[in-house]
């Protein structure tokens, strides 16, 4: 077994020295990270990814031939699209949002413009004043799409979690049924339901935690040809002192394209919303959890990767097109097109994981990054809710690049002050946390690992994501964003989408720097005397119970 386990890191080094195989490499690794499972699950870290760093220095390398007018071998990161569409687009169209306010703004102002077509995907909508504000801001763009005098062809399209958007009486159904009810031709709300939460546990888990069975937790919110990535729900302490993070595409097509057809087909998968607060299915799709779950899973699956396989092919023709026909697009024939934008120098590249549906792309990128950082390098990595994997974890620790890595104190931990049995979630999370630096000091490994404690006053965290900065350099030329936390539940149970931006543009990557910065600067470094303060002790039933239930958190 723990050949098993070091032998992701083998064969995608391996396979990085074989032509043409970048792809392959991170897919037979993630069919090695398999065979170790059962030793994943011993939560027992093996010796031999200590060797990781020894086996090659190099990445998977594209191995086409560089061009001076084609994005390929610009970047290390290229293999990348072996797996996914692959968007090149201009530093100038990516902004990156550093606070709530700046996000809620930018929401209600894209709803206010938008001409074709609004789509939302999230946990949940909150019920209070300021998630009337957005709804309302639909209602009134709807209207006068209704009554312009060339009537628009607005579509809504709204995608949230059927545990977490139906709890409670006043809940995120009730809060889009007057839409629904106003505008049934051009408003669509689709409700995900985990197949994983079927009969008898779906009569018996209490609603307060039958969320904890896997969720709908993409949050992608698109206004025409522009759109949000985020880690952010549509709930008013996102909109006003939760810390998160948010990128702005603008203007561009077939990413908004991309995430169009993703909501579309997860919607398709979901149960949709009637006027009358009922549900149904939609016509020829399995039951989510009445039906078969095999053929359920199979279909969403098949769903799922069609869009990312079409994409994937229609970006690469494109590209084929662009840069390697013999009579490629003249200046004259892109301007008759409409196509007037600046050579690329940021490549867009959208990770999904869906693993109750076999699509397990996010994690594949993941682990291949976090494997292939060299020495030198810098992973600025955060998350609200520290609960890293075990694969994860081995390869933070079993790698060569330094790490800062930034996690919620209790005290601004979405937990924090809970009522019933979630209030000891945070304490959880100290108790794992604990551990983490103990291995940590216990391998000698204090200089090249850090955690750093976010903390703010009234604030809460919730940023997640990764900064990396290759060796020799002081700013990042890839970052993660998006909703996965890193954790077994984002990994194994929920539906998640980040995008990885990587970028030559020194601009951006500045913006990628500060926002990274203005993080960490609002965070202390743990050490050992951290968990001697009185409100890090941590009840020994919550130490019994922690590794019982730290899936399902």
């Amino acid at each position: 077994m723990a050949a098993a386990a070091a032998g992701p890191v083998f064969w995608r080094r391996l396979l990085g020295l074989l032509p043409g195989r970048p792809g392959l490499a991170a897919l037979l690794g993630r069919l090695s990270d398999r065979l170790g499972r059962n030793q994943d699950r011993r939560r027992r870290r093996s010796p031999w990814l200590l060797l990781a760093p020894l086996l090659s220095p190099t990445v998977p390398q594209v191995t086409s031939p560089p061009c001076c007018l084609c994005p390929e071998g610009v970047h290390r990161f290229q293999w990348i699209r072996n797996l996914v569409p692959e968007f090149g687009v201009s530093s100038s169209h990516v902004r990156v949002l550093s606070s709530p306010a700046e996000f809620f703004e930018l929401m209600k102002g894209q709803i206010k413009v938008a001409k074709r077509r609004v789509v939302m995907a999230s946990l949940y909508l909150g019920t209070g004043p300021l998630e009337q504000e957005l709804v309302d801001c639909l209602e009134s763009t709807l209207e006068k799409s209704v009554q312009a005098k060339f009537p628009s062809d607005l579509k809504v399209s709204i995608l949230l979690d059927f545990t977490r958007g139906s709890r409670g009486r006043k809940n995120s159904r009730t809060m889009l049924l007057p839409l629904l009810q106003r505008f049934p031709e051009q408003v669509r709300v689709s409700l995900f339901h985990t197949p994983n939460l079927r009969g008898l546990l779906r009569l018996l888990i209490p609603e307060r935690l039958n969320e904890t069975i896997g969720l709908q937790h993409i949050k992608v919110y698109l206004f025409d040809n522009n759109v949000i990535l985020s880690g952010a729900n549509l709930s008013d302490s996102y909109f006003t002192n939760r810390q998160d993070r948010y990128v702005f595409l603008q203007d561009c097509a077939e990413i908004a394209d991309f995430f169009t057809e993703l909501v579309d087909a997860v919607g398709d998968v979901s149960l949709q919303l009637q006027g009358d607060d009922t549900v149904q299915v939609v016509d020829g799709m399995v039951h989510p959890y009445k039906g078969d779950r095999a053929a359920y899973c199979k279909a969403a699956n098949k769903r799922v990767m069609g869009v990312i396989n079409s994409a994937r092919t229609r970006q690469q023709m494109l590209h084929a097109q662009t840069f390697h026909s013999d009579s490629p697009l003249t200046q004259e024939d892109a301007a008759a097109a409409g196509d007037r934008r600046p050579a690329p120098d940021t490549w867009i590249y959208p990770l999904i994981q869906m693993n109750t549906f076999e699509i397990q792309i996010d994690e594949i990128v993941t682990e291949t990054l976090l494997t292939e950082a060299e020495r030198g390098a810098k992973v600025f990595l955060t998350t609200g809710y520290f609960n890293l994997t075990q694969a994860y974890m081995d390869l933070v620790l079993g790698t060569r690049a330094e790490y800062q890595i930034l996690l919620a104190s209790p005290e601004v931990n979405g937990f924090f002050g809970a009522k019933g049995v979630a209030g000891a979630i945070p304490a959880a999370y100290v108790h794992i946390e604990r551990q983490f630096y103990s291995e940590v000091c216990s391998l000698g490994q204090q200089e090249r690992v850090q955690l750093q404690e976010y903390w703010r006053r009234g604030w809460t965290f919730h940023a997640k994501g990764l900064w990396l900065y290759l060796a020799g350099s002081s700013l990042p030329c890839l970052t993660l964003i998006g909703s996965p936390n890193f954790g077994y539940r984002s990994v194994h149970r929920d539906l998640e989408a980040q995008i990885a931006i990587v970028t030559e543009n020194q601009a951006l990557q500045q913006q990628l720097h500060q926002e990274q910065e203005q993080l960490y600067l609002r965070s202390g470094v743990v050490s050992s005397a951290t968990f001697e303060e009185p409100s890090r002790q941590v009840k020994l039933w919550v130490k019994i119970v922690t590794p019982l239930i730290k899936n399902f958190f």
